[in-house]
């Protein structure tokens, strides 16, 4: 193989200018590939980091059948407060488990919010006002401050919901909500402030306020979740395993992320999709590009394939020879062409790509290039496989020549 790969080399430097087109072709094709596939991984990083950061944590401890039916009868899925208690003292930051970050109780409710002459239906959460220091910044708050444990009758809400209200940092509003005795209560609240999402949806409908001010409304204690998040995504799966160990299948059911992020699931299934076809039309680029290179190559050197053939080579070592010229084409060029993606990513995401709110999101953003080794790996092989996959039948036609016509091909 190392005598096939310096007399490759040796014939593409006899075309320096046809070489030159065919590997700028490849790299050209790589770096596309790089930056298009980066910039949509990076999207689904930052829409799923967001997603559990705001929303839904890396897993949700519930009943079994809360999920289900929860909607349907929320208030016979809670916790109890001595397990709300007990699960408390499990997850508290500092335990013997390095990989969970935090975990909190959460309370789910809906009714109907007030506000001068207008009333609309609304979801709502009771959360730990701690909860923001270890879930971040994904939520948003675009006017106003956070909750807060001093201020119980503070609630933040949706930035569409408070559109759609009427209402502004400040303003008072009237909850109206059916309680776990199945009678009805109200509560007055200040808003304390207007908070984002990546989901539009989620801010059109929701508002949240401390966990101690929602039992009081809804007169009931415990919860109907606990959140949890990890220190990294990635682990994810592992923490699901050990806790399904610890915990009672008949008493909780774990549920990750990706079970619950049904806008984040058909999201990232659309944008796979497209990247696919792009994949696509570049190995089709590839595929033209360098059978074309390879056959003009055929075509050229007739003549000298003939005499190799009348000194005694072997028609399979005709074709070697040519397909580890597109080989070589392949590898210079897809090496090349991940060193291009990786400078061009560097220098995009160092200045970034200002993005309108796609469909469906509530805002719009800047975005970069994540690259991971599998996605360099991935153009790498697929300049390689797709470059000997086109010079397969220029090497073939190569190898059936007749020696007598390839030797009066130059006469």
């Amino acid at each position: 193989m190392g005598r096939y790969a310096r007399l490759a080399f040796r014939n593409l430097t006899r075309q320096k200018r046809r070489s030159i087109i065919a590997i700028a072709v490849v790299i050209f094709s790589c770096t596309v590939i790089i930056l298009a596939s980066g910039f949509i991984e990076w999207i689904f990083w930052g829409m799923r980091e967001s997603t559990i950061h705001s929303q839904l944590g890396h897993l949700q401890i519930v009943k079994p059948g809360y999920f289900e039916s929860g909607r349907a009868d929320p208030y016979g899925f809670l916790f109890p407060d001595n397990l709300t208690q007990d699960l408390s003292k499990k997850f508290t930051l500092g335990t013997s488990e390095p990989l969970i970050k935090a975990a909190v109780p959460r309370l789910s409710f809906s009714g109907l919010v007030s506000h001068g002459d207008a009333t609309l239906s609304f979801i709502g959460e009771g959360i730990d006002p701690q909860e923001q220091a270890h879930f971040g910044n994904a939520l948003k708050i675009s006017s106003g401050s956070h909750l807060s444990a001093d201020q119980p009758h503070h609630l933040i809400i949706g930035e569409g919901l408070a559109r759609n209200l009427g209402v502004a940092v400040g303003d008072q509003v009237v909850l109206l909500v059916n309680t776990a005795t199945r009678g009805i209560n109200a509560v007055e609240m200040t808003v304390g402030g207007l908070f984002t999402t990546v989901t539009k949806s989620y801010d059109d409908s929701a508002l949240r306020l401390p966990i101690s001010t929602a039992q009081q409304l809804l007169r009931t204690q415990g919860a109907h979740s606990w959140v949890v998040l990890l220190n990294d995504t990635a682990q994810t799966d592992t923490v699901l395993a050990a806790l399904r160990k610890q915990l009672s299948p008949d008493q909780f059911e774990i549920v990750p992320w990706y079970q619950l992020a049904d806008f984040y699931n058909k999201t990232t299934v659309l944008f796979t999709k497209q990247v696919q076809a792009i994949k696509l039309i570049i190995a089709l680029i590839i595929l033209l590009g360098i059978s074309n290179t390879m056959t003009m190559n055929v075509m050229e050197r007739t003549g000298e394939i003939g005499t190799a053939m009348a000194l005694g080579t072997k028609k399979i070592d005709i074709l070697r020879q040519f397909l580890c010229e597109g080989a070589l084409i392949g590898g210079i060029g897809g090496m090349l062409g991940v060193l291009v993606g990786l400078l061009l990513a560097a220098v995009i995401s160092s200045i970034g790509i200002p993005m309108p709110p796609p469909p469906g999101m509530a805002r719009g953003y800047t975005g970069e290039i994540l690259v991971t080794p599998d996605m360099l790996l991935e153009a790498l092989a697929l300049a390689i496989v797709t470059t000997l996959i086109a010079s397969l039948y220029p090497a073939w036609k190569a190898s059936r020549m007749q020696i007598v016509d390839a030797l009066r091909h130059n006469r």
